[in-house]
């Protein structure tokens, strides 16, 4: 388990190193491989970008459309740099057309720095340079999105302004005045309700920064003492290393939010121990996968979507923490039940206690990595900004990591590499905020929102589980083609109105959304958290996605159990909470063992269909509901329990005869 945690090497030089050759062409085939002055030009941005936001969380943010124009200048200018316009170009320098494409944007982000006082006192009214500009601007934005996150979001961009521009010609509830390119360009460019609207001011300010934050983490060394730590507590246990990768994935998931990175991060270890204790291939890779498509919805950080939440409703990031809390650890404790009962039905032990390392010992070498993270949650509790927290968790995470062994220091290399490679991270996310602004100023400007709303009320006709699965089902399909963050914009703004109207609180309404969006990256045919785990475990990607989504498939039935009740949320009395909860954990169980097909011991077809049934009358709230869930699930524990205790004696009298 000893293994070197620290980082020496700029990190966009090293991921072949990190996660083996077949992965990494997965995950970076986009990007290109520089070297020389080319590769420090980008460097220097990236690092520049992570000094500027450290320096306005530590004194203040700038003005909105400053602050974000900055944030979108650097962020633009690194995308049209590392990403090339398509596959068939040359990996190892950079286009002329790309150097001519990043002045562009850097030229139209600092004519918002030079002239705003000249934009502000126009009061809107566009001169010719204004609609140029934001033609330009545009396009940059959409075509930056093509190239970092795929074709959908931008697809979906260029159908929200076509339908801008042509409402006027379409039929129904669709139709709308319309709006001409030049009065839609300025009002996209520079208005705070498009490109530089709420979700790229959510990046400029706080995921900028909680990426910066992972990325120290994990150039510190903490996902080698995550996994330590994940392996000293379970692997002695059944299916032992498949529960490490699902304790090692919630410990890395919670300051990492994201499902491939964690993936990717915890898998490289965790999936071949798995292979080695028995687990199939292709179900080694989809625990991982399952497990750490977790990540985004595990507080502290969560993904980036709950800071956009947070802006959206008006509330403290604390409130989506503290909300989110037992949902995911609902969604956690399923996967766990989930790959005991396989390790049960498949007979697979834990790893000798020799092999293992122990907890005191992982603890006292690694301990000082913990504390950034519990600062972290006691500022959040406090009632400091997210911004000042992690900003603090940062500075205090450079300056403990000195009191642990020589692989975990932040040596100043290490620390260039980990705000370079932050400065990188952050890029995708941003593109993708800025391209979400372009389809909500759509939505904005053109009502679309109302009609949305009236259109699912009338489709489910007022009955509200019937509008829950039609939100579920656009929050997947967007999912699959859609960042979680783009998706959970779009139908915030589109669905959430529709839920909240028909009786559940806006929160719980957006974590619904939220949820659907994450269970995407392990839903097919488009789950790449289970193609990333799949090529690590060299396993079928297809067969590892199906077999995630049955593991994750907890992920399906939690947001319809906070919806119907908000104590899951922390919403109500501590008793009801507490009392809720259990009976959920009841539930969770009962649905893995009928999904896995064991319990005590295997379950025949009638049990697991039992088991199923208990599972739902657990997740339904109400005293009837749950006194039949739990008299099930005892009864057939009981029955196992004592057939169990028949067939040993049969055996040991066998024995003795």
């Amino acid at each position: 388990m000893n293994r070197k945690t620290g980082n020496d090497k700029i990190p966009i030089d090293e991921d072949q190193a990190k996660t083996g050759k077949d992965i990494t062409e997965l995950l970076e085939s986009n990007k290109r491989r520089l070297k020389g002055w080319q590769f420090w030009v980008i460097a220097g941005i990236a690092l520049a970008a992570s000094f500027f936001h450290l320096y306005t969380a530590a004194f203040g943010l700038f003005f909105a459309m400053k602050q974000r124009a900055i944030h979108w200048m650097m962020m633009g200018t690194i995308i049209f740099l590392l990403y090339p316009f398509s596959k068939k170009r040359p990996r190892d320098k950079i286009d002329i057309w790309d150097w001519a494409l990043a002045a562009l944007l850097i030229a139209g982000c600092l004519n918002i720095l030079v002239n705003w006082g000249a934009i502000t006192a126009r009061e809107g009214r566009a001169i010719p340079s204004d609609i140029y500009m934001g033609v330009i601007m545009t396009f940059l934005v959409i075509e930056a999105t093509r190239r970092t996150v795929g074709w959908p979001l931008p697809i979906v961009a260029l159908v929200a302004i076509s339908y801008a521009v042509f409402g006027r010609s379409l039929p129904g509830m669709l139709k709308h005045p319309g709006f001409p390119i030049s009065e839609l360009a300025p009002f996209m460019y520079l208005r705070t309700d498009g490109i530089f609207g709420v979700p790229l001011g959510v990046s400029a300010t706080f995921i900028f920064l909680f990426v910066l934050f992972g990325s120290v983490l994990n150039v510190s060394g903490a996902g080698g003492f995550f996994i330590d730590l994940a392996m000293s507590l379970t692997g002695r246990s059944r299916g032992g290393p498949a529960k490490a990768a699902v304790v090692a994935s919630a410990l890395m998931g919670s300051v990492s939010g994201s499902s491939v990175a964690n993936t990717v991060t915890t898998g490289s270890f965790t999936i071949p121990l798995m292979k080695k204790v028995g687990y199939p291939a292709h179900f080694a890779g989809a625990v991982e996968a399952a497990a750490s498509t977790g990540g985004q919805i595990m507080p502290p950080v969560m993904g980036a979507a709950a800071f956009v939440m947070a802006q959206f409703l008006g509330i403290s990031y604390w409130s989506i923490v503290v909300a989110a809390v037992i949902p995911a650890c609902l969604y956690f404790f399923s996967v766990f039940a989930m790959v005991h009962f396989r390790a049960g039905k498949e007979g697979i032990e834990g790893i000798p206690k020799k092999d293992l390392p122990k907890v005191w010992e992982v603890l006292k070498k690694g301990w000082m990595l913990l504390l950034p993270v519990v600062t972290l949650i006691v500022f959040l509790a406090l009632g400091y900004s997210a911004i000042k927290a992690v900003f603090w968790s940062i500075m205090l995470l450079i300056v403990a990591s000195w009191l642990g062994p020589p692989e975990f220091r932040m040596t100043p290399r290490r620390i260039v590499n980990s705000f370079i490679d932050g400065g990188i991270t952050a890029v995708e996310v941003a593109a993708a905020c800025a391209c979400s602004g372009i389809i909500i100023g759509v939505v904005g400007i053109t009502g679309l929102g109302l009609a949305f709303t009236s259109f699912i009320i009338g489709l489910s006709h007022g009955i509200l589980f019937l509008a829950l699965v039609l939100t579920m089902i656009a929050s997947i399909i967007l999912g699959m083609g859609l960042p979680t963050t783009a998706k959970y914009i779009i139908l915030s703004t589109l669905a959430a109105p529709a839920i909240h109207r028909m009786g559940v609180p806006m929160l719980a309404a957006h974590l619904f959304i939220l949820y659907f969006g994450v269970i995407a990256d392990v839903t097919p045919p488009v789950a790449l958290a289970a193609y990333a785990g799949a090529g690590i475990a060299g396993a079928n990607a297809m067969r590892t996605g199906f077999n995630a989504l049955g593991l994750a498939i907890a992920g399906f039935i939690v947001p319809f159990m906070f919806a119907y009740n908000q104590a899951l949320l922390f919403q109500g009395s501590l008793v009801n909470v507490l009392l809720s909860s259990v009976t959920a954990i009841l539930g969770v169980i009962a649905l893995a063992a009928g999904v896995q097909g064991f319990y005590l011991s295997r379950l025949n077809m009638l049990e697991r269909v039992l088991f199923v049934v208990t599972a739902v009358a657990l997740i339904k709230p109400g005293i009837l509901s749950d006194v039949i869930g739990i008299v099930v699930l005892g009864g057939i524990y009981l029955l196992q329990r004592r057939s169990l205790k028949v067939k040993k004696n049969k055996e040991t009298s066998g024995e003795e005869i």
